[in-house]
């Protein structure tokens, strides 16, 4: 009988509840459904990391933060590794998505999608080739003009092309094979590089139709001497490459021609023997206003783990060439981004999906934003 004492209680409280919440559904509002909208501008340090997101491959995302005041903002999911950029007036995040129309499997549709960035939704899309390449996104599989009239789609299926997108009419306008070359590295409105396997550049120059209307080859380095990363970072039209030991060699392309710029050294002969080397994925960036280069170094390199990450980061003066500071982060980082403004940060996406910052005004480091990101493989910053 205790048992039955129990259950009768039991419901006896239960309609008591539900009659509760019938009598208050009347005098609640209904509710309503908002969505943030961030700021724009946005502020300096907005970073977005692209999170490639080993586990499942087919989504991915791009986690907006806040490394101030250690914030996340907000998420944008994009489609099977998506490579993305932002645009230069910063109104547009773009990213070239791959989806399939069962999930998995079934049939490819490619498309450039345009990202509000203060909605974080999407403001238009256009079905591209589906021949984007599908790889780790780096700088340069997608990238704008510096106008942002057009979006450049670097494509691999083994050959390699870049499809060019027109922002103003949503359309692709051309698709411009480049074979033996990779990636576009933007200059100025009308023009991209890519890097050769034979160690030239390739420059095509574009008209305001995304036609292509000139194209030339410079030679740049010997790929038989020396391994060089293709993971420029540059400021303007000047890029900087390392080879995967530690000659840096750049290439000013403000010119009619490309002008190749003395190279120089990461490392003294000293530390070279020592074994200090360039490493990571995205190893380098550069803070324009402090005109400073940033590079991931290893303490013991070793030919085949020159990506691995690393906690060390080295900071160069790239009008002396001269080491300048030394950092060290929590976590081993394995790629790189500073911000543009004059108080920049440097931020590293480490391989534990945490964010490591840096004031670079005093090289110190002022925290971590813990797993925000799955497998992080860039950091992009306006």
């Amino acid at each position: 009988m205790r048992t039955n004492r129990i259950n009768v209680q039991s419901a006896l409280g239960l309609s008591l509840l539900v009659l509760g919440l019938n009598s208050a559904r009347a005098d609640l509002p209904a509710d309503t459904i908002g969505q943030t909208v961030l700021a724009f501008p946005p502020q300096a340090h907005r970073a977005y990391i692209v999170d490639v997101e080993f586990d499942s491959f087919v989504v991915g995302r791009v986690t907006v933060v806040d490394p101030d005041n250690k914030r996340i903002l907000g998420m944008m999911p994009t489609g099977f590794a998506a490579p993305s950029t932002l645009s230069r007036d910063k109104k547009n995040l773009y990213s070239a998505d791959i989806y399939y129309s069962r999930g998995t499997r079934g049939t490819v549709t490619n498309v450039l999608t345009a990202w509000d960035t203060s909605t974080l939704a999407p403001a238009w899309e256009v079905v591209i080739p589906s021949k984007r390449a599908e790889s780790l996104t780096q700088r340069y599989g997608l990238n704008t003009s510096g106008d942002d009239r057009f979006v450049y789609v670097y494509n691999f299926t083994p050959s390699t092309s870049v499809t060019v997108v027109d922002t103003q009419a949503k359309s692709v306008a051309a698709e411009l094979a480049i074979p033996g070359c990779v990636l576009n590295y933007p200059i100025g409105n009308r023009r991209f590089a890519s890097l050769c396997g034979d160690g030239s550049l390739q420059v095509i120059t574009l008209n305001d139709q995304g036609q292509e209307t000139a194209r030339s080859r410079t030679p740049f380095f010997d790929p038989n001497a020396e391994k060089l990363v293709e993971r420029a970072v540059n400021v303007g039209d000047t890029y900087y490459f390392t080879t995967t030991t530690g000659t840096v060699r750049a290439v000013d392309f403000s010119g009619d021609a490309p002008k190749i710029l003395p190279s120089w050294s990461l490392t003294t002969d000293e530390e070279k023997k020592a074994g200090w080397a360039p490493g990571g994925w995205q190893l380098m960036a550069v803070a324009p206003k402090l005109d400073r280069l940033y590079v991931l170094m290893h303490d013991g390199h070793e030919a085949m783990k020159w990506e691995d990450p690393s906690p060390l980061i080295w900071a160069y003066d790239l009008k002396t060439h001269k080491k300048v500071a030394t950092m060290e982060a929590p976590a081993p980082v394995w790629s790189l981004q500073a911000t543009s403004d004059d108080k920049p940060l440097l931020l590293g996406a480490d391989v534990e999906g945490g964010l490591q910052i840096f004031d670079l005004k005093t090289n110190k480091h002022t925290g971590s934003m813990p797993k925000v990101a799955k497998t992080a493989t860039q950091v992009m910053s306006h």
